[in-house]
C-alpha cells in the first residue's frame, strides 16, 4: 500500500502540476520576449559586463555555456555563465536573465544575509537529502515508524533550503530590474518585458517550494500511519 499506491499520491500530482504550469509559464514568457530586441543593442554578455563593472566587480568573468536558460553564477569560480539563449542575444528577455545573474554576484559582494544562510546550510542539506529517502523507505518496509518519521523529518531540510533560496532569487530579480531602470539600459516598454520574464522565472521557485512542501507533508502522513500500526 505504502510503496505502490495510496490516497496521498494526490499531493504528488498537485505538486507535479504546479511545477509543470510554472515551467510552461517561464518557457512561453521567455519565448515571447526573446523575440523583442532592446533598442540599445546590448547582448546578454555585454549587459552583464556593464552591470558588473558598474558595481566594481571587475574580477568576475563572463563565460558562454551550452543549453537554454542554464544561466548561473558560480561564486567559488568568480564566473557568470550565460546560456545559448542569453549570451549573444539582444532580446529584452536575455538582458533580464543576465542582469538577474549579476544580481547574485552583487549579493555576494554585499554579504546578503539569506544567501549566506543558504550557502552555510548546503553541507547539512546534502547529507539530509542523501539519508532521508533510504531511512524513510526502510522504516516503512520494516514497520519501523520512528525510522520512517526520521527520514521524513530529514527530508524537511530540502524544504528549508528551498524556502531560504526563494528570497535570494526574488531579491536578485529586484536588483536586476532596478539596475536596468536606473542605468537606462532598457526603455520603459522593454523593462516591462524583462520584468515579466523574471516574474515567470520566480514562479518556478515558488512552485518548487510548494511541490516540496506537499511531498514533505505526504511523507509525514505515511510515517504517522506506520507509527499508529
Amino acid at each position: 500500500m505504502y510503496l505502490y499506491y495510496d490516497s496521498t499520491y494526490i499531493l504528488i500530482i498537485i505538486g507535479f502540476l504546479l511545477t509543470l504550469f510554472a515551467s510552461f509559464g517561464v518557457q512561453s514568457t521567455f519565448k515571447k520576449y526573446d523575440k523583442v530586441p532592446n533598442s540599445r543593442g546590448f547582448t546578454g554578455a555585454t549587459a552583464a559586463r556593464k552591470i558588473l563593472d558598474a558595481n566594481g566587480l571587475y574580477n568576475i568573468r563572463i563565460e558562454h555555456t551550452s543549453g537554454s536558460l542554464t544561466d548561473h553564477y558560480s561564486p567559488n569560480e568568480n564566473v557568470i555563465r550565460l546560456s545559448d539563449s542569453t549570451y549573444n542575444s539582444d532580446s529584452v528577455a536575455a538582458i533580464g536573465v543576465a542582469a538577474h545573474e549579476c544580481g547574485h554576484a552583487v549579493q555576494h559582494q554585499l554579504g546578503y544575509v539569506p544567501i549566506k544562510i543558504r550557502n552555510g546550510i548546503v553541507p547539512v542539506v546534502n547529507v539530509c537529502n542523501r539519508l532521508s529517502m533510504p531511512l524513510f523507505l526502510i522504516g516503512l518496509i520494516l514497520g519501523l515508524g520512528q525510522l520512517a518519521l526520521l527520514g521524513a523529518v530529514l527530508f524537511g531540510a530540502v524544504l528549508v533550503f528551498q524556502v531560504v533560496t526563494l528570497p535570494t532569487e526574488i531579491n536578485a530579480s529586484r536588483r536586476a530590474l532596478k539596475t536596468l531602470r536606473n542605468s537606462y539600459m532598457l526603455e520603459d516598454d522593454e523593462l516591462k518585458g524583462a520584468r515579466k520574464t523574471l516574474t515567470a522565472a520566480a514562479m518556478t521557485y515558488v512552485a518548487a517550494v510548494a511541490a516540496t512542501a506537499l511531498q514533505f507533508l505526504r511523507l509525514l502522513v505515511l510515517a504517522n500511519r506506520r507509527n499508529r500500526r
